[in-house]
């Protein structure tokens, strides 16, 4: 059977909470209907712009569950399985994939800002849940680990353990180690991937990104983006994601997560932008601000509800 090989945009569904800051099980379940209908080419869930990092395990479990089968096949799921226990992130990986998700998505063990593994302690890391399931992974390059992960390094664990095919890079000078790390790794990289909002989208896609990883805030802009350019039409994939880009700045400079569950609200997609406490709601002016730029260019998560 040939392997499947995934490309286009994967966005990260956020995980809607009621104003009491409980699981919203229905506005969750239309926000992955509207990713879908959005014509995405797959949805990653528990990731950090899903808040994982407020959710128990008994929640995490729940949404996996929950999604995955709503999603039913229509679109492949990547679950984030991040923990600093390899043992806890290789448990979680195998229940992702029981649970049917496509790939999962790690990025190296951290705890804080003083307890993070060595590069020998990664290697290992990987190798033991790549050992443990059959599906691939997606390493994450993101600072919130500050975790450095350099692109000889990540060529190395491409090329000797087949389940890192994958890899989301948003770390700084993204497009460099994006070309570095496909010159180094070659065939042995599936899917070189960009993320961070898709704020350096063009430039990664320029340096061989065949994949992003952004919100949920314009999903179906950036996969035409990403579509055109694969397509060998970058001045339209240029043209469009320039006409997009002071939204995506104003969300990745100003809004962070928030931006998407604001709009999604607003949209009449899901009933609140609750954010779970202590992470606090978007002031009121940046709100505003969001919503303007949004109305600009008419994205389908305004309309899609109505």
């Amino acid at each position: 059977m040939a392997k499947t090989v995934y490309t286009g945009v994967f966005p990260i569904a956020p995980t809607t909470f009621t104003e009491g800051g409980d699981l919203d099980m229905a506005s969750q379940l239309r926000a992955i209907d509207f990713l879908i209908d959005a014509k995405v080419d797959g949805i990653c869930i528990l990731a950090n712009y899903s808040e994982q990092f407020a959710l128990t395990d008994a929640e995490r479990d729940r949404l996996m569950d929950a999604i995955t089968a709503h999603a039913a096949g229509r679109v492949p799921i990547i679950v984030t399985t991040t923990h600093y226990s390899t043992r806890v992130a290789t448990e979680r990986s195998r229940r992702a994939q029981e649970a049917g998700a496509a790939m999962v998505m790690l990025m190296p063990p951290y705890h804080g800002t003083t307890l993070r593994a060595d590069e020998a302690g990664v290697a290992e890391y990987f190798r033991q849940i790549a050992a443990a399931i059959d599906i691939p992974i997606m390493v994450q390059d993101a600072p919130m680990s500050g975790t450095a992960l350099s692109a000889p390094f990540l060529a190395k664990l491409a090329t000797e353990l087949p389940g890192l095919a994958y890899f989301k890079i948003e770390s700084a000078g993204a497009a460099g180690k994006l070309r570095e790390l496909i010159a180094l790794a070659g065939d042995a990289i599936d899917g070189p991937f960009d993320g961070e909002e898709g704020i350096t989208l063009m430039a990664d896609l320029d340096a061989g990104a065949t994949g992003t990883m952004p919100s949920a805030m314009i999903p179906d802009v950036l996969g035409a983006v990403v579509r055109h350019h694969l397509g060998g039409r970058r001045d339209e994939a240029v043209a469009l994601y320039e006409r997009h880009l002071p939204l995506i700045n104003f969300e990745n400079r100003q809004c962070n997560l928030r931006a998407t569950k604001v709009l999604l609200a607003a949209g009449g997609i899901i009933r609140s932008a609750a954010t779970r406490h202590p992470f606090l709601p978007l002031p009121d002016a940046t709100q505003a601000g969001l919503i303007e730029l949004a109305k600009r260019v008419d994205p389908l998560i305004l309309r899609w509800g109505k």
